[in-house]
């Protein structure tokens, strides 16, 4: 079967996260800036697309090469292998991006490419005319990263980060992906209890869910390459029920979103119910300062408001120094929050024992973790 070089495009800081992910389904990897590039059949297109929890998207890499004039965009993507993807009949709108190069006029290189494209696709079906895009949709992108020109096909469509489950958010949702490599970056294993305490519409929760019974998020949805009529339809069969097969549907969870608003609560039940892990995730509308357990060597990640309204800062530092005495009496618990503020430490009293830089969007924020004491099989 034909091999490709693919790339799992992926938020800046969690390249390593979606590398270990890549490399967990077989496939070696190399770590770039925003991607991890690997070679796979149609099998690592489908099951890359079903089970990369934290990648953006996965795109085929058609071509790369020097462009640093129009003339060389043309040519250089005219003489790629563009038949091999595309049918005569194919809907194939190009999208453009262009970082510390020459050709920096996106408008004018995403045309070059479509005209490069059309000819070569001329020639080969033996057509004068313009080609009728009334096919299946195959979504290019021309990359232009100092002078060098990459072109790629995206085989998932819809991001990665949509899941599925969706009915409701809130203002300012965490993405599914950036969600799941929160709870990656953690000590949490399903027989541990695990909490949100800023659960908001139930993303962090439904992600750990979803990781503790080993269900590909990418399970209940369908991908842009499925409608393409050289993807064998078998492979997706095949790769759903591995999906099925490897799914953990009988292993216990204990885990638990609290919010102060009760509306979020509700958003939240729901997403999980569409999830179907209404009846694996609790949720309750509660302040941070309530949290009280019996339980030990749990694990808390949340993602709490940032203070970045006029108005919200003081009152968001108060609940970063309620949130320390609450959690400074639970030792055995590891906590990990995601926040902006760049005085958080201060507030919660106590320096986290390892910090990482992520983004959330466009905002630079900090992972910080603390971590409680090992379970005493893990002291062995």
């Amino acid at each position: 079967m034909k091999e490709y070089t693919l790339v799992a495009t992926s938020a800046m800081g969690i390249e390593s996260i979606v590398a270990k992910e890549v490399r967990l389904l077989g496939y070696e990897c190399q770590v770039e800036n925003g991607k991890v590039i690997f070679k796979g059949d149609q099998q690592a297109i489908a099951r890359s697309n079903l089970w990369l929890r934290t990648a953006d998207r996965v795109k085929i890499i058609v071509g790369e090469f020097p462009a640093r004039t129009f003339e060389e965009l043309f040519e250089g993507t005219k003489a790629l292998n563009w038949e091999d993807y595309l049918p005569v009949d194919a809907n194939f709108p190009v999208q453009g991006k262009s970082v510390k190069s020459q050709l920096f006029s996106v408008s004018d290189c995403q045309a070059i490419v479509k005209k490069a494209i059309v000819e070569r696709l001329k020639q080969h079906y033996k057509r004068q005319a313009w080609l009728e895009e009334t096919g299946a949709l195959y979504k290019i992108e021309v990359a232009l990263h100092k002078d060098i020109a990459t072109l790629t096909i995206d085989t998932s469509g819809s991001g990665l980060h949509k899941r599925g489950y969706r009915v409701g958010q809130g203002e300012a949702p965490l993405k599914e992906t950036l969600a799941a490599a929160l709870v990656l970056l953690t000590n949490w294993t399903p027989e541990r209890p695990f909490v949100d305490p800023f659960c908001g519409s139930g993303t962090i929760p439904i992600e750990a869910a979803l990781i503790g019974q080993n269900i590909a998020p990418g399970f209940n949805r369908d991908f842009i390459s499925e409608t393409w009529e050289w993807m064998n339809p078998k492979i997706w069969e095949e790769a759903r029920i591995e999906a099925e097969d490897l799914a953990n549907y009988d292993q216990p969870l204990t885990i638990m979103g609290t919010d102060i608003d009760h509306r979020m609560v509700n958003i939240a039940k729901d997403n999980a119910l569409e999830a179907g892990l209404g009846d694996i995730i609790t949720f309750k509308q509660m302040q941070v300062k309530d949290f009280h357990t019996k339980e030990d060597y749990g694990v808390v990640v949340g993602n709490p408001p940032y203070g970045e309204r006029l108005g919200e800062r003081k009152e968001v530092e108060l609940m970063y120094r309620d949130m320390g005495k609450t959690f400074e009496r639970y030792p055995t618990w590891s906590k990990y929050f995601l926040t902006a503020h760049e005085n958080f430490e201060r507030f919660y009293g106590k320096k986290a024992t390892k910090k990482r830089k992520l983004f959330n969007g466009f905002i630079k924020t900090d992972y910080y973790q603390y971590w409680g004491e090992k379970p005493p099989q893990l002291n062995k």
